[in-house]
């Protein structure tokens, strides 16, 4: 770690009051009685808005990507860029055109009405599931380990707790304005790192790299490459996107929003990967202590604050939808009490489930986005493209996902557990539903 000084902390703490005071700001102008404005800001997000929470709340995974970056080089931009980018414009062009932006709030509510309630509810669980901030909350034990020299299992409650005092006051309004702050400080940290290194270290300090680091694949199977392009394509049921995206004042802000983020991905993409790419070549450790040895006075602590902004406009928003879905699609309570305490229970399972992890967050995300993939990947489009896919092959196909992957994950094969789970949903949902196209004739 390199030595910080007090103005060094003087800036990180400058930047958290930032973001403290725009969580306040979003408090004072939230609608006390309106659920609509508590969920989705009254779906008003605006081009700027949209594209700053939207950029802000996806990239809570500091530490995996720039574990991977460090350790693997290229494969990183590939699996936890290249990937993503093509499901974003996937989902920018295709999905959002039939997702009826002005007609509900969720993914599951959207499904419940053309699926059923059942469904609905199914949906509900794995997106509450996929939502569950395990790999967040490891990375914030690991940030204030790393900054406060306390013990990772410590700064995994302390930080939760922290998080929890200002998520349970405002609502999604709070949300976006505390991104706002974040998304600037995230996006500017990774960006001067890699501008500081270039300068300083030029671009033949690189080649001394092995030549893994340069293959699209690294030290990864090609099998296991592809695994992460499969949970990229998660994008088209993450519940994080459709929030988003029903909250924008239309479906072309969202569209234009979500291109722009991809836009703005890359370039975050590009800055941590090469950056971790010069922490691996000098001798580093990691990109953390690289990025603070290589940073003078004070950029060392507005490096941290972007560090820390990663993590919490992630964690904040994966709480904030988590208790959301478990509240409205799954108890049918339009009111902010029941989604608070929907929060703290998700919140407390949440740390219980990441004292019980490894400590990986790679592992973690693996096994999420797998299982979400699996699960409704398959169901979804054929909801979107077929007509007449009913309830049965729906819930049939998402049901034969789900085991599939969870079987595979206790029971280790040859492949990865979403090949099969998707292998299991895709066979299913089309059986099902040749059957139903012949008994309809």
């Amino acid at each position: 770690m390199g030595n910080l000084e007090l103005i060094d902390f003087a800036v990180f703490f400058l930047v958290l009051s930032a973001t403290i005071a725009s969580v306040v700001f979003g408090i004072q102008k939230r609608s006390e009685n309106n659920f609509l404005d508590h969920l989705l800001m009254g779906r008003k997000l605006t081009l700027p808005l949209f594209t700053a929470t939207l950029v802000a709340t996806w990239y809570g995974g500091i530490f995996g990507v720039a574990e991977i970056a460090f350790n693997e080089g290229l494969y990183n931009f590939i699996t936890q860029g290249v990937f993503w980018y093509l499901s974003y414009i996937v989902f920018a062009l295709f999905i959002l055109p039939k997702i009826k932006q002005k007609s509900y709030s969720s993914l599951p509510e959207l499904v419940s009405s053309r699926m059923g309630k059942f469904a609905g509810n199914w949906t509900a669980s794995l997106n509450i599931f996929n939502l569950l901030p395990i790999a967040y909350i490891i990375s914030l034990g690991k940030f204030l380990s790393l900054v406060f020299d306390i013990h990772f299992e410590l700064g995994m409650v302390l930080g939760l707790l922290t998080v929890l005092s200002y998520s349970l006051f405002g609502g999604f309004r709070s949300v976006v304005y505390s991104d706002i702050v974040q998304f600037f400080v995230m996006l500017t940290s990774v960006i001067m790192v890699f501008i500081f290194a270039i300068f300083k270290f030029g671009i033949s300090e690189l080649s001394v790299l092995p030549e893994s680091y340069f293959s699209f694949t690294g030290k990864s199977s090609l099998g296991e490459t592809f695994m992460w392009g499969l949970i990229a394509f998660g994008t088209l049921v993450d519940p994080n996107f459709y929030q988003r995206s029903y909250a924008a004042k239309d479906t072309k802000t969202a569209q234009k929003g979500i291109l722009l983020s991809t836009l703005i991905w890359l370039i975050f993409d590009i800055s941590l990967t090469v950056g971790a790419m010069y922490a691996k070549a000098t001798g580093a450790l990691d990109y953390f202590n690289f990025s603070l040895s290589l940073l003078p006075i004070g950029l060392k602590g507005f490096f941290l604050a972007g560090l820390l902004a990663t993590i919490l406009s992630t964690l904040d928003s994966y709480l904030f939808l988590a208790g959301s879905t478990f509240s409205l699609d799954l108890m049918k309570r339009k009111n902010t009490r029941t989604q608070k305490i929907s929060i703290i229970i998700i919140a407390f399972i949440s740390l219980a489930l990441a004292f019980n992890s490894d400590g990986s967050i790679k592992s973690v995300w693996k096994f999420l986005g797998s299982l979400s993939s699996a699960a409704l990947l398959f169901p979804m489009l054929g909801f979107y493209f077929l007509k007449n896919f009913k309830s049965t092959a729906f819930m049939a196909s998402s049901i034969s996902g789900t085991f599939a992957t969870l079987y595979f994950t206790i029971f280790p094969n040859d492949y990865e557990p979403i090949y099969y789970g998707l292998t299991a949903s895709m066979v299913t949902a089309l059986v099902i539903y040749s059957i139903n196209q012949l008994q309809s004739e």
